[in-house]
């Protein structure tokens, strides 16, 4: 007789995390996964054992584990079996007993790290759980980043149920203007049905002129009927919006949602702001706290200039956009322009960058200053840049997008101020940047850095049980994107730029040293191993050159070549 396969009780939490013990020798102190493992490994040195434990129901908790916290005799894990969702289990090594802990059980206990036992039983906690409890969210861990497909399925479902919900979708339609110029609708549709009678006459209208008809041919018709400009720059791209609308009103679901509220003209001024670092188009890259984000963001620019003219000419619209990169002034710019309040983004006609300087009640700051330490002068920043922006562009933005933590600091008060949407741009925050900059944050200078968790503490201030929500809608991933005239397939060579070729040889191998470099190459054969970065520790560029010249084999087979900014 076959062999049945036996169904086995799953391991529970307390199963899982009864071989924690071996870590208790380390004595009082936070592990990171890394620790982990590595102490495991220092600990089991039979192959054989180390395998049967990693394979077995604790090696299951290790790998989903994201910090350990040794107190002895305890050992509180916090284990992340799968995105967005926690458990906190702690463990007695001398008594063998497990239990479940709450967020604020275990950020107490991680507190004593620092403070040791405390009888303080009136710690301020947060909890913003309550604030977003009716507000719909996904729950399935791949739909997390996913937030705007979410809420169009959301949206596109509550409009199949209910038709009424249409109506919020018409008056916003009917009541979209720019610059005091009606678009999409005006007040000749007053319902949903007089919406769905007329775009079924103006689609039999356009159907009979070629697809090429300029609006300008056919615009006192729609407006006849209630449309105003917005729809589309011709008769092919009217009826692609209208299409688009009445299958809306038929029968709406997410994707044909999504497509018409991104033809909707919507977007025409853009702030983008970034405070810290020296903000410029020259001379900056290496300054402190100046590298690549100056470069993602005036990439980025010119690709939104060149996006958002596409689609106003599409939308059979002449306005001309505006986006402002709004930053620090210094008047002691170290050379760079920096110092100058407006300046045209290169390679763009509607694009500046706008500097605004920080300021106290002793006045204008004139020297630059660390990222860590700008924040109080955020808030005054935000009412300057408020009164800037707003004459310059005459009026509000209509987007305000905000870069890194005091980016977005400013860009929620200023959405805050003017009533208009913000997005706010995260990159590489928190705790896997600076480690324990929450448990230890009297001893770091890290301000800022905590955004990204969804429960921490900060001893002596508070504790929060339960902050970011990653499955909230608001968090979206977006893809960069890159500019393809620089990065570009290796097979097309001619878009190389070979003509810096002899000037980069001489920076490498002439002998010669200089102020602009130290150092050479002594064997043009081998490959080169390429790093460029700012002195910064987080970089972790030492750990990079402690690698390479440990390893023999790869210093045989290529050269490493160190390419660093200043530092001032």
């Amino acid at each position: 007789m076959a062999n049945r396969a036996k169904l086995s009780r799953i391991p529970s939490m307390r199963d899982r995390v009864e071989d924690t013990l071996r870590y208790v020798a380390q004595g009082k102190g936070i592990l990171q996964p890394h620790d982990l493992i590595d102490e495991l490994e220092k600990v089991i040195t039979d192959n054989e054992a180390r395998q049967k434990l990693s394979e077995g129901p604790f090696g299951e908790v290790l790998k989903s584990a994201q910090e350990a916290i040794i107190l002895p005799p305890f050992v509180a894990l916090a284990v992340r079996p799968r995105p967005g969702v926690w458990e906190f289990v702690r463990v007695n090594v001398n008594e063998l007993s497990v239990e479940q802990l709450s967020v604020s059980e275990y950020l107490s206990f991680k507190e004593e790290l620092v403070d040791g036992k405390s009888d303080d039983k009136f710690v301020l906690e947060l909890d913003f759980e309550p604030f977003n409890a009716n507000f719909p969210r996904p729950t399935r861990s791949s739909s997390i980043g996913n937030g705007v497909q979410f809420l169009n399925r959301h949206l596109s479902s509550i409009m199949f149920r209910n038709k009424e919900c249409l109506d919020p979708l018409l008056d916003f339609l009917r009541a979209h203007t720019y610059k005091g110029h009606a678009l999409m609708l005006n007040d000749r549709i007053q319902s949903i049905s007089k919406l769905q009678s007329v775009l079924v006459k103006a689609e039999d209208n356009l159907s009979k002129l070629p697809s090429e008809t300029p609006y300008s041919e056919f615009e006192y018709v729609l407006q006849g009927l209630g449309f105003e400009r917005g729809w589309g720059d011709t008769a092919e791209h009217v009826l692609e919006t209208m299409h688009l609308l009445l299958d809306i009103l038929q029968a709406p679901d997410p994707s044909t949602l999504e497509t018409f509220l991104g033809r909707v003209p919507m977007v025409f001024n853009v702030v983008i702001l970034s405070p810290h670092g020296f903000f410029g188009q020259a001379n900056v890259l290496g300054l402190p706290d100046t590298g690549g984000q100056v470069v993602y963001i005036l990439d980025q620019v010119r690709a939104l200039e060149n996006e958002m003219l596409r689609r106003i000419k599409r939308q059979g619209l002449n306005f001309a956009p505006r986006i402002l990169i709004v930053t620090r002034l210094i008047p002691d710019s170290k050379g760079t322009t920096c110092n100058q309040r407006l300046e045209r983004v290169t390679g763009t006609e509607h694009s500046h960058i706008l500097r605004v300087p920080f300021r106290s009640e002793k006045g204008i700051l004139r020297k630059w200053i660390s990222r860590f330490d700008v924040w109080p002068y955020l808030e005054t920043f935000a009412e300057d840049v408020a009164s800037e922006i707003t004459g310059e562009l005459q009026g509000h933005p209509d987007f305000i997008i905000g870069k890194y933590s005091d980016g977005n600091l400013v860009a929620s008060l200023l959405a805050y101020k003017m009533g208009i949407n913000s997005v706010h741009h995260c990159a590489c925050v928190g705790d896997n940047k600076y480690p324990d900059s929450d448990i230890y944050w009297k001893k770091k200078n890290t301000v800022g850095q905590y955004e990204s968790h969804s429960s921490f503490t900060l001893p002596g201030l508070y504790r929060v049980v339960h902050g970011i929500n990653v499955f909230d809608p608001k968090f979206n991933i977006v893809s960069p994107g890159a500019d393809m005239s620089i990065y570009f397939p290796y097979f097309e060579k001619e878009k190389r730029l070979t003509s810096l070729h002899g000037s980069i040889e001489k920076l490498l191998y002439d002998p010669e040293q200089n102020e602009e470099h130290i150092g050479i190459l002594k064997d043009p054969s081998k490959p080169i191993l390429f790093s460029m970065a700012r002195m910064d520790r987080v970089k972790n560029l030492t750990g990079l050159v402690e690698s390479f010249g440990k390893n023999p084999k790869l210093r045989e087979l290529v050269t490493l070549s160190w390419w660093l900014g200043t530092m001032m």
